[in-house]
């Protein structure tokens, strides 16, 4: 396709009227808005359990490494098999295992046990994203529009998270604090059905048996999608920073409501700039303006420890949100010109799963930091995590370029023409 055409520019209008579209993103939607409430509801249910923002932030590292550990192998079993496959028992394992947390931590059960139940509650959280995503590299394939599609997709991720901790905090603190995590069962249990319902959009199931095996190697094994991790490791450290250090700081001045509004601005920051960014027509390349994109990511999240005030700490929360959003999007973009579409659905939980892994590391070191010295402390996670992320990008970089047609992606993943995303 040719994208100086004009009927083909980048425009979310062409974008959804997409044939067949939105039968997939409003329960996609709906599907995906629980993972927003999971580690806020589990932070602040435990922390009123056990009085500690370091046990409650442990509890939802583990949820967090859980499903950065399960998450590529779901991804995988969804490219084999089918989405419906994986969603179906996924999320009924993982309605039954939050509710087994909640009640442990209501009967004050001992932490052991509340990992222990963090586990499967982790490992089962359902990939509604990158299933999602997944269908629109089925629908668009190599169009410009995919650029636009990973900035819908973004979008639509900060809006769940401009929802989610503001529900989340609610509940737990005008209902009562295992509200926030019963809600989030509930929801993911019947939005994961919904989606589920409908397979006409799902990714086809390759079922030829004698090139399987390549088909179906690690999306890990391309040298891009591991600077991707390592990229998007760096993002989660500031989602998991701030989930911490914004509750502490709220609870710290009298405000605990105040947590999910600071939080929500830091997505709505996050969304805002994602809707540029899905609306331009950029000529930059993708590696391009994720080093540039990152790299402003690490300058604005190095500030935020240095906020003591509603009104500042609001400022930057809403610049790094904007920052963050163009190094996501980018990032997805990337995938779709690194990785054959065979491992595409694996690819992206990978990322996903990456930022869980990062934000359950942030979650853990921000809880203790905030415990032991307090005042702010726990932003220091975020500054950490992305200037140790961008120096691995700027050093790796030359990994990101898409590898010409008729090369191998990479050793036992297949082939693939370099798709036009500008």
């Amino acid at each position: 396709m040719n994208s100086t055409d004009p009927s083909l520019r980048p425009g979310y209008g062409r974008l959804l009227r997409t044939r067949g579209a939105w039968t997939f993103l409003l329960p996609g939607f709906a599907a995906r808005q629980p993972f927003a409430m999971l580690t806020l509801s589990i932070v602040l249910l435990v922390r009123h359990t056990t009085g500690s923002y370091g046990a409650a932030g442990a509890a939802a590292a583990v949820t967090g490494v859980s499903m950065a550990l399960f998450a590529p192998y779901s991804g995988r079993l969804a490219d084999r098999h089918g989405q419906r496959a994986v969603l179906v028992p996924g999320v009924l394992v993982h309605a039954l295992a939050a509710l087994a947390l909640t009640a442990l931590a209501l009967a004050h059960a001992p932490l052991w046990a509340l990992f222990a139940a963090a586990v499967p509650t982790g490992a089962s959280v359902p990939q509604i994203g990158p299933m999602v995503r997944a269908r629109w590299g089925v629908k668009l394939k190599d169009s410009p529009l995919m650029t636009t599609a990973a900035a819908f997709e973004s979008v639509t991720d900060e809006l769940t998270f401009v929802l989610g901790p503001l529900l989340a905090t609610a509940l737990c603190t005008a209902v009562d604090p295992a509200a926030g995590l019963v809600a989030e069962a509930t929801l993911t249990l019947l939005g994961g059905l919904l989606f589920a319902a409908g397979r006409s959009t799902q990714p086809p199931v390759s079922r030829d048996g004698g090139h399987a095996r390549v088909r179906h190697a690690s999306a890990l094994r391309v040298p891009g999608v591991r600077v991707l991790v390592a990229v998007f490791l760096g993002i989660g450290s500031v989602f998991g920073g701030m989930q911490v250090s914004l509750a502490a700081f709220s609870e710290s001045i009298g405000h605990p409501g105040l947590n999910g509004v600071l939080y929500g601005v830091f997505a709505a920051g996050n969304m805002l700039s994602g809707l540029v960014c899905g609306a331009v027509a950029w000529r930059t390349s993708p590696r391009r303006r994720l080093v540039l994109a990152y790299t402003a990511l690490a300058l604005v999240a190095s500030t935020l420890w240095t906020a003591h005030s509603v009104p500042v700490l609001g400022g930057l929360g809403l610049l790094t949100g904007a920052c963050i959003a163009p190094s996501l999007i980018t990032g997805y973009t990337l995938v779709e010109t690194l990785v054959p579409a065979g491992a595409r659905t694996e690819a992206f939980t990978w990322m996903t799963g990456a930022v869980a892994f990062g934000q359950a590391a942030a979650v853990t070191v921000a809880g203790q930091l905030e415990d032991r010295l307090g005042d702010g402390a726990g932003f220091l996670v975020p500054m950490a995590g992305t200037v140790l992320a961008l120096a691995v990008l700027v050093a790796l970089r030359s990994r990101l370029a898409a590898r010409p047609r008729g090369r191998a992606v990479a050793r036992g993943v297949g082939h693939r023409e370099a798709a036009a995303v500008d």
